[in-house]
C-alpha cells in the first residue's frame, strides 16, 4: 500500500456491489480523494471506513494534483473515488492520473461497478463494438449537431442523460437517427426503481411521454448502430426477392427479422428495404 494512486470503483446504487478489494484498499490508504465529501462520508461510513478525505472535482482538480501526488511521491498511498461507479468515466480524475503517469508514479485500478457496462449487459444490443458519447450537449441545436455526426455510426451508441433532458434528447434522437432505430433505456440501474425497457426510439419516446414518473432518475441510453448498406448486384436482387416474398405474407418487422436470419445481413437495413418494398418502391 505504498507509493500508489488507486482508482477505486464504488457502487452506482446498490451498496452490496462494493468489492471486498475496494473496501480493503479504501480502509488502508493514507488519503481518499472524493468528488463530494458529504456523499463520500455516507458511503464510507456504511463500510466502517474512516480515512482523511480531500475533495477533488471539476472545479478544483488542477489545484489538488500537486497535493495528492506529493503524498504518493513521498511513499504514501492515495485512493480516488467518484460519487458513483468508476472514476474518470464522465467524472473528474483525468488530470490527476495523467500527471501521475507523467511523473512515473504507480497508478492501479480497483475495478467494479460501471453504469455503462451494466446497461450494455442488459440492453440486448450488439456489444462487441460500441461508442460511448457521455452526456449529449444540453442545448438543442448543439445536441442535434452532435447526433448528425453520429447518424451513420455503425457501432452501438451509449449516452448518459439526466431526468430533465431525457425527453428532449429522445425527441432529437428520433428526429436525427430515425424512430425505428432499436434502443434500450436503462433507468436507475441497481436502485429500487430500476427499469430497463427495449423498443425502437419512437416507442421509447411515446412511453416516457405517457409515463411521466419514468422520467425521474439517471439514465443510460443504448442505441443500435446505423444499418450497414445492403449488398450490391446479384446478392441485392436475391435479398429483395426474399424480402418481397416475406412481406407478402408477414408484417414488415417480422419479414425483416426472418430475412436477416436467412441472409445474414443487418436487420435494420433489411427493415428499411422491406418498408420500401411494402410501399411499392421496389423498382
Amino acid at each position: 500500500m505504498t507509493a500508489t494512486l488507486y482508482i477505486v470503483a464504488t457502487p452506482i446504487g446498490n451498496l452490496e456491489d462494493m468489492t471486498h478489494r475496494a473496501v480493503r484498499v479504501l480502509g488502508e490508504v493514507d488519503r481518499i480523494a472524493v468528488e463530494d465529501t458529504r456523499h463520500a462520508r455516507k458511503l464510507l461510513a456504511h463500510y466502517g471506513i474512516e480515512r482523511p478525505l480531500l475533495s477533488l472535482h471539476e472545479h478544483n482538480e488542477e489545484q489538488r494534483v500537486d497535493t495528492l501526488l506529493a503524498q504518493v511521491e513521498a511513499g504514501g498511498s492515495v485512493a480516488l473515488i467518484s460519487d458513483a461507479g468508476t472514476p474518470l468515466i464522465s467524472d473528474p480524475g483525468y488530470r490527476l492520473v495523467r500527471e501521475a503517469r507523467r511523473r512515473g508514479l504507480n497508478v492501479s485500478p480497483i475495478p467494479g461497478p460501471s453504469s455503462i457496462a451494466a446497461a450494455l449487459s442488459v440492453a440486448g444490443l450488439p456489444t462487441d463494438r460500441f461508442v460511448f458519447e457521455g452526456f449529449l450537449p444540453a442545448k438543442p441545436a448543439a445536441r442535434r449537431k452532435r447526433l448528425e455526426v453520429l447518424r451513420d455510426e455503425p457501432r452501438t451508441l451509449v449516452v448518459l442523460e439526466s431526468s430533465h433532458r431525457i425527453l428532449a434528447a429522445l425527441s432529437d434522437l428520433v428526429s436525427v437517427l430515425g424512430g425505428e432505430r432499436e434502443a434500450a433505456l436503462a433507468r436507475e440501474l441497481t436502485k429500487r426503481y430500476e427499469t430497463v425497457r427495449m423498443a425502437d426510439l419512437a416507442a421509447l419516446q411515446a412511453w416516457l411521454e405517457a409515463e411521466p414518473d419514468q422520467c425521474r432518475g439517471e439514465f443510460v441510453l443504448v442505441v443500435g448502430g446505423a444499418p450497414e448498406p445492403l449488398p450490391d448486384d446479384d446478392a441485392e436482387a436475391e435479398t429483395d426477392r426474399i424480402l418481397a416474398t416475406l412481406v407478402a405474407e408477414l408484417p414488415v418487422k417480422q419479414a425483416a427479422v426472418l430475412a436477416s436470419r436467412l441472409t445474414g445481413y443487418p436487420r435494420n437495413a433489411l427493415y428499411q428495404r422491406a418498408l420500401e418494398l411494402a410501399k411499392g418502391g421496389g423498382g
